[in-house]
């Protein structure tokens, strides 16, 4: 039995690690995607034309050389802080340096192609710069949620190898990432699509091959990279559809995946546990860890 010196100790190391991962984020050092005044399909200067990325990084001794841009959900309509942040709090735990994407959104009056230029150009950033935080440009992934899940869906489907005559050394990097993981993800945008999401990303009555080329069940290529994806049968915003499509098309492409499909669980669930403990979270997040051992992610 625990007498109440020892619980009120526990409560303060408790509080001490709380403000710690709170100053941890406060602090977070957050990197334009491109330089002032040269945003491509800027439609003003506000913060909601500025794409960027915060960046969080494992403590040194844990940190393993891979790396996580991070796309939060939101319906291509806000950004959802817990699949930002708190995934990146809970993969720096497992030594993997993350960088939270803010990309532009179709509430702010943005369509289709920037979104995906603001993901393409987070992946070259990391990876061209990627030494300023010790990551290998090797072991770069994306990782979304829900239309966030979509975004980074259609980064694994439509990569490029980058312009080598580029003026900027960034362009020159390869967009491809090196894995992806798609939490509850947005994939399709035909009949399971989430018509909040496609309307805020092709705006009103998009044309037939548009809706095509972005249901990337439809995109995937035999040498994209290897996907973890999970979802819940429960789920009523995004029906579970859409991951069993992906997974089905990974497969016909030759793609390796990891599909979990778990029966319990409303859409937008996260972790399902808070920083800064994370004490039991979702089994997904086991999961995760275990397929991004496998890919020489985490140790």
């Amino acid at each position: 039995m625990v007498d109440e010196y020892s619980m009120n100790l526990l409560r303060a190391l408790m509080a001490l690690f709380t403000m710690s991962v709170s100053m941890l984020a406060q602090t977070a050092p957050v990197i334009p995607l491109w330089p002032a005044g040269s945003v491509p399909g800027a439609l003003g200067d506000s913060t909601n034309d500025a794409p960027t990325l915060t960046v969080y990084l494992p403590e040194p001794g844990k940190a393993t050389g891979a790396a996580m841009v991070i796309c939060p959900g939101g319906g291509y309509g806000g950004l959802a802080q817990h699949e930002g942040k708190d995934y990146a709090l809970f993969l720096n735990r497992e030594g993997v340096a993350c960088f939270v994407l803010k990309y532009r959104l179709g509430s702010h009056g943005y369509r289709h192609p920037i979104m995906l230029g603001d993901a393409a150009r987070a992946v070259r950033l990391v990876r061209q710069r990627g030494s300023e935080w010790g990551v290998d440009a090797l072991r770069i992934g994306i990782m979304g949620s829900s239309a966030g899940g979509h975004l980074a869906s259609t980064l694994v489907t439509h990569f490029d190898a980058g312009d080598p005559d580029a003026k900027d050394p960034i362009e020159r990097q390869s967009s491809r990432p090196d894995l992806g993981v798609l939490c509850y993800p947005v994939i399709t945008l035909g009949k399971f699509t989430h018509q909040g999401s496609k309307n805020h990303l092709l705006g009103a009555n998009p044309p037939a091959d548009l809706v095509d080329f972005l249901s990337n069940e439809k995109q995937v290529k035999k040498d994209g990279p290897p996907v973890f994806l999970w979802h819940t049968l429960e789920d009523k915003a995004v029906p579970v559809e859409n991951a069993l499509m992906f997974a089905r098309a990974l497969r016909e492409a030759g793609v390796p995946f990891d599909l979990h499909i778990y029966e319990a669980g409303r859409h937008g669930i996260g972790l399902m546990s808070p920083p800064p403990l994370f004490e039991n979270p979702h089994p997904w997040a086991r999961d995760l860890v275990f397929w991004l051992r496998s890919k020489q992610f985490v140790k």
